[in-house]
């Protein structure tokens, strides 16, 4: 789960790392009524989750409740535009009003799990306001690094070789290890994958705050924050993404294709050779779903619903390697959905091994179902039916 920058920023006011005054605004009128009573310019930002707003003229400047009122209307009016990282572009559903910094200096800081060495990353940068990827390519020594042992945690110290590693104005070396610390706390309270400040803003007064936020949240960590489901709510899903979401999966978890097999599977690698299985044996997939580890029976049956419902599958393969997983699980889900869903009957074949293999085989047996014994004969099987 991708957060828009109110979002981050509102997260990193919990966690104590400084921002600027600010105020978000479903509507033009909301801004107007926001400057009204103050001073001073302020920044008018467009909230998406594309980059590039600067250069597509969604961030503006405005003093007073007219101008910032005239600024936001022309925000608002056309959507970003596409780039690369967005071939569709994006609407503008709101704006996030706050006061104009006066920057000194811009800086880089972030942290995210660097998966070969196992641990979090966190990494400071003195050239901050440019894409990281373009610091890495042109400025790499730049980007000083430190690794967490989780079962140390952070101290303060790491923050203060950052900056000094990192070459960073003084004027961030007493701020930054506290900055740190606290985006280490956030990372983990709140189940990040990514969390970015660029800029980090050293301010003419001598402050160091978060000019922007990026944050990435874990799926699967968002049971623990039930508050976050509201902000899900206001993220610009495609169609697909909303239905993955309606069925309690993560928002990547089910992409649909033009197809008429149907996959499922457990773990994202398994998801993708059942894919290649099914191309292999001559047949076209109508879908990715990755049921994620752990699926419930209700879960299962949410998501034979989504495909059924939702692509031109002809034939349906589960393919489930039970680890974390249960075997069982998944069979009464398939039993229950076969029992209770108003969806098109189409031809199901199902490999079921690992974890309770042998009660999940039993509860399928007792439905008048047999599992296939290999990916390869399901995915053939699966291509046989679907040609009927």
């Amino acid at each position: 789960m991708n957060l828009m920058e109110y979002q981050g920023k509102e997260l990193f006011r919990r966690a104590g790392i400084p921002v600027p005054r600010n105020s978000h605004a479903p509507t033009a009128q909301h801004v107007a009524d926001f400057l009204k009573d103050q001073a001073d310019e302020w920044v008018i930002k467009a909230q998406v989750l594309m980059g590039g707003r600067g250069k597509a003229g969604k961030i503006k400047f405005a003093t007073g409740a007219d101008r910032g009122r005239e600024a936001a209307e022309n925000i608002l009016a056309t959507p970003m535009p596409p780039n690369r990282q967005n071939p569709n572009g994006e609407p503008i559903k709101s704006l996030l009003v706050e006061e104009k910094l006066p920057i000194e200096k811009e800086a880089y800081c972030a942290i995210t799990i660097d998966r070969a060495q196992k641990k979090p990353v966190i990494m400071v940068s003195r050239f901050g306001g440019m894409d990281i990827e373009e610091v890495s390519e042109h400025h790499p020594e730049s980007i000083a690094k430190a690794y967490i042992d989780t079962a140390i945690g952070y101290s303060p110290f790491i923050g203060r070789q950052l900056a000094f590693d990192a070459q960073l104005d003084p004027g961030y070396r007493k701020q930054l290890p506290a900055i740190v610390g606290a985006l280490y706390g956030l990372f983990f309270e709140y189940g990040a994958k990514l969390v970015e400040i660029n800029p980090l803003a050293l301010t003419k007064d001598g402050k160091v705050v978060a000019s922007d936020a990026k944050v990435e949240l874990d799926d699967d960590a968002l049971f623990r924050h039930p508050e976050f489901a509201k902000w899900q709510e206001a993220l610009p899903l495609d169609e697909d993404e909303r239905l993955a979401s309606s069925a309690g999966l993560g928002i990547r978890n089910f992409l649909r294709f033009d197809g008429t097999v149907g996959t499922m599977a457990n773990g994202a690698g398994l998801a993708m050779a059942t894919m290649d299985a099914v191309a292999f044996a001559g047949g076209k997939v109508a879908n990715f779903l990755d049921v994620g580890g752990g699926a419930n029976a209700e879960r299962v049956r949410k998501c034979y619903e989504l495909v059924v419902n939702n692509t031109g599958a002809k034939s349906f393969f589960i393919n489930i390697f039970g680890g974390i997983t249960r075997g069982d699980e998944v069979a009464r889900g398939i039993v229950d959905a076969m029992a209770t869903t108003s969806s098109r009957k189409i031809p199901l074949v199902i490999r079921l091994t690992g974890n309770n293999e042998e009660e999940g085989r039993r509860i399928l047996a007792e439905a008048g179902m047999t599992p296939v014994e290999t990916m390869d004969e399901g995915a053939g099987r699966a291509v046989e039916a679907a040609a009927r």
